[in-house]
């Protein structure tokens, strides 16, 4: 018989355990909502967003939230409040920050995620919100004079460049001197790949009628995972990255470009971290960088966020002194690939198909196609993106 000391420790690892893997879970489902709608409004453009950060910013904001507007940040972001506690939210949020910022593979993370909430320097902040974000968000919180914009703005852009070591810069713009409270998240992954390629300039098919050069990485020899998937017109290849880190790149066949986006689900991307072919495969992939802003507060009402941005909020577990509303949420994130290689740890989650003789397979991204970056350490969508045009 289990010592009782042992048999709660058992149970608190499980209940941890069970936190951590739901975040993964209701990360998954909130980044194809979000990602969906995104999408329905920008069709041509590229669209670049990372769910995970977005999503470490409305958990830090759920601890100085109350009432309703707690219960729509923590359900919009896709968490069953009758199987996963308050605290077992901020837990696995914290256990997820822990494992990104210590990867096993590296001594330096090349994700760089983090949150800031700027409140107006004449609110007295309670005491108990202040520890909180910083216990289980390691998240910031700067007082600043709202009525001076430009001293307001350079403050939370300088922040962010510091915090990013230069790669994100100007987040932030038009804020209002009757701001009291803004949300800035940011994150930015350096991707190196896991094996080096030769250059070359191409053509890039962005639609029918538009051609435009790139430069190109080139592998000619190189064994890779990939699916050519039965249920859906589309190839994806799996590339690793260090860190603890894989991308998913779907290409769709030509001319199913909103057939393939349309499909795009949790469940889909379970299937394909499941099932791949490993061969060799001649390659040709574009070098590019992309970036995206978003003003979230434009967007998430439309997930079901109703009450953040208006004077229904309920924000009194930041301060009791006055009412506030959230009025800005910016959101940028940054990509970029290159050619340099690394070595990279192997993936277990991943049923493996073998060939006696098997046939070098040719892929070509020289059209559209999507991007998924997901961390295999914490299972947690990292990124999530459409390439339509990578000189845009």
């Amino acid at each position: 018989m289990k010592p009782k000391g042992q048999f709660l420790v058992q149970e608190k690892k499980k209940q941890v355990d069970s936190a951590f893997y739901q975040i993964a879970s209701g990360n998954a489902n909130f980044a194809f909502r979000l990602y969906h709608l995104i999408a329905s409004q920008n069709t041509r453009q590229n669209i670049f967003f990372s769910p995970l950060s977005i999503s470490f910013a409305l958990a830090m904001l759920s601890t100085g939230a109350g009432g309703d507007t707690q219960t729509q940040i923590l359900e919009g972001l896709g968490f069953n409040l009758t199987k996963l506690s308050l605290p077992e939210i901020h837990e696995g949020f914290r256990l997820v920050q822990h494992r990104l910022s210590h990867p096993s593979t590296s001594t330096e993370p090349s994700i760089k995620v983090g949150n800031v909430l700027i409140l107006s320097q004449d609110l007295q902040l309670l005491s108990d919100f202040v520890s909180a974000t910083k216990a289980s968000y390691d998240s910031k919180v700067l007082l600043s004079n709202f009525r001076d914009t430009e001293a307001t703005t350079r403050l939370i852009n300088n922040y962010v460049k510091e915090k990013t070591h230069g790669k994100i810069r100007d987040l932030v713009s038009g804020l209002s001197p009757n701001e009291r409270m803004v949300l800035v998240n940011y994150i930015f992954f350096q991707g190196e790949l896991s094996s080096s390629f030769h250059g070359f300039v191409a053509d890039f098919y962005v639609d029918e009628n538009t051609v435009v050069k790139v430069p190109m990485m080139l592998q000619d020899d190189q064994q890779h995972w990939y699916l050519d998937d039965r249920y859906v017109p589309c190839t994806v290849l799996r590339m690793d990255y260090k860190n603890d880190a894989v991308a998913f790149f779907i290409l769709p066949q030509k001319g199913k470009m909103k057939e393939v986006e349309q499909m795009l689900s949790p469940d889909m991307l379970t299937r394909w971290n499941r099932l791949y072919f490993y061969r060799k495969v001649s390659l040709q992939f574009p070098k590019f960088s992309i970036s995206n802003s978003y003003a979230l507060d434009e967007i998430l009402p439309y997930l079901g966020f109703q009450d953040l941005f208006t004077h229904h909020a309920d924000f009194s577990h930041i301060n009791q002194d006055e009412k506030l509303q959230l009025s800005k949420v910016f959101h940028k994130a940054v990509l970029e690939v290159n050619e340099v290689g690394t070595e990279a740890a192997a993936s277990t989650a991943i049923s493996v198909m073998f060939f006696s003789k098997p046939k070098k397979r040719v892929l070509v991204f020289n059209q559209p196609f999507f991007a998924v970056i997901y961390s295999t350490s914490t299972q947690n969508i990292l990124f999530m993106g459409k390439v339509f045009n990578p000189t845009a």
